[in-house]
């Protein structure tokens, strides 16, 4: 019979001092930074413990109490052609404490006199502004107002020792994170009239780093647990599973490179002065790759991004129009490029995960003015002419929103505005009066793509040839011509 998993019944050394308190106990966190975190304590003796703090009132804290913060991680994944399949028990979550029943506990946390870090991911919609919230609350309702609290007590504590401050790294993701969480803790600084002497230590003793986080963590394997659990000699009730990619890209100088040796792990962990480029990078490739294929490939008969990628006809776009006409755009260096957009790929083979291209159709109108759109411009910009795999693409996107294909009803999942917009102007079935309607849609790109040379046209040829041909012999007759 299997025991429970806990510090009893599983030998893994004694808890390690706290130097992270986390805001967020969800599989991404556990699948990403508390594995990174436990690497780095077996790479150079960190000796790093992590408090995790549920941010909202439900949560799963209790269960990881009830496992003394154990739990396992499976990796499986596909690199350079090689699978990957690896097992950790993760051992550094000390403890954790949700701030609702007993908030007291939770400031205590700002006592701790080896603490260093403060992590983050509370969704997207967790860095936000609650104009309810207030300094007497215990707690307040945001994740920005309950972090402030835990600051200011620990000003108070040490009695704004500026040695005392914490390096603040935000994971959530939303472009510019630690400022954006910044300009919010000040607001409330402000607000509830905490002090200039206390509004000098956050900004003076505090550091915070935006980043980019990077790894799909499907999480429960709830489909098949049992193959997980016979892989296992104890009873593991918080099992979290990930794909082998990991790249964590923050922004920071030599002195948070010495805070965080990652350098001397395996783990792709970037301490850059502007994370941008790799943002760019990410998504201009992975992301933009994905809303890319969508259209072209559904309407070839293609259902996931494995089948995508595999399959000779659909694969070979999607590798050209990243390699030849997505990478000429961006700024880092070739090879570098090159070497993430093999990894990309290699990320789309994955055989462990089954992305399902229907789910990644959502709001495609808009991704693709945000993923796609600026390579298109910029390679005909750079380049003089127009990228043809992206142009095909884009007029396949125009084709998905008629919202039928052979008599088969298409996965629209937009918009209901955006959804009636393309059902009225395909009713005339004009393939040049529906480029021209799309193309002057500044709501929907951001600019109106008409006065873009030859763009029209091109897009009004691609179309017909779809209509006419299908989309293989249709691509064919495109590039040909």
């Amino acid at each position: 019979m299997k025991v429970s998993l806990n510090r009893k019944n599983v030998d893994v050394g004694t808890a390690w001092p706290i130097k992270i308190v986390q805001f967020g106990e969800g599989n991404f966190l556990r699948a990403f930074v508390d594995y990174a975190f436990q690497e780095l304590n077996k790479a150079v003796g960190f000796n790093g413990g992590i408090a995790v703090v549920q941010p909202i009132n439900a949560g799963m804290v209790s269960m990881l109490n009830d496992q003394d913060g154990l739990y396992t991680l499976f990796i499986k994944g596909i690199k350079a052609g090689e699978i990957i399949e690896e097992k950790h028990l993760i051992s550094n979550l000390v403890k954790g404490i949700n701030p609702y029943p007993d908030f007291q506990l939770y400031l205590d946390l700002a006592k701790e006199d080896e603490l260093e870090f403060i992590i983050s991911n509370t969704t997207e919609a967790g860095i936000s502004y609650d104009e309810g919230d207030t300094v007497d609350m215990n707690p307040p309702n945001s994740f920005p107002a309950k972090l402030l609290r835990l600051l200011y007590e620990r000003y108070l504590y040490f009695n704004g020792d500026k040695l005392k401050g914490l390096t603040i790294i935000p994971c959530e993701l939303i472009n510019y994170n630690a400022d954006t969480l910044k300009d919010i803790l000040l607001k409330y600084t402000d607000d509830w009239k905490l002090g200039q002497d206390f509004k000098s230590w956050l900004v003076d003793a505090n550091t915070f780093h935006n980043t980019l986080v990077d790894r799909i963590v499907p999480g429960y394997p709830r489909d098949n647990i049992e193959e997980y659990n016979n892989q296992l000699d104890y009873k593991d009730q918080l099992i979290v599973s990930a794909e082998s990619f990991f790249l964590w890209v923050i922004e920071g100088d030599e002195k948070l490179k010495e805070k965080l040796p990652f350098h001397k792990t395996n783990l792709d962990v970037k301490i850059v002065q502007d994370m941008q480029p790799y943002r760019t990078r990410k998504v201009r490739i992975l992301n933009g790759a994905h809303t890319s294929m969508v259209p072209f490939s559904i309407l070839y008969g293609n259902e996931t991004v494995k089948e995508t990628v595999d399959n000779s006809f659909t694969g070979k776009i999607v590798e050209s129009l990243i390699f030849d006409e997505i990478i000429p755009t961006l700024t880092l260096p070739e090879d570098e490029l090159k070497s993430f957009a093999n990894e990309v790929l290699d990320r789309f083979r994955n055989p462990f995960i089954k992305h399902q291209l229907s789910s990644i159709a959502l709001n495609s109108i808009s991704k693709f003015k945000v993923r796609v759109l600026p390579s298109l411009l910029e390679f005909n910009q750079k380049e003089g002419k127009l990228p043809l795999n992206l142009v095909f693409a884009f007029a396949c996107l125009i084709r998905f929103y008629k919202g039928e294909w052979n008599g088969a009803t298409l996965p629209l999942n937009d918009d209901k505005s955006i959804e009636e917009y393309f059902k009225t102007i395909w009713s005339s079935n004009d393939i040049k009066g529906v480029v021209d309607n799309i193309l002057q849609k500044s709501d929907f790109w951001g600019e109106d793509l008409s006065t873009v040379p030859g763009l029209k046209e091109a897009l009004t040829q691609a179309l017909q040839f779809i209509e006419a041909k299908g989309v293989e012999e249709g691509y064919k007759a495109f590039v040909q011509s």
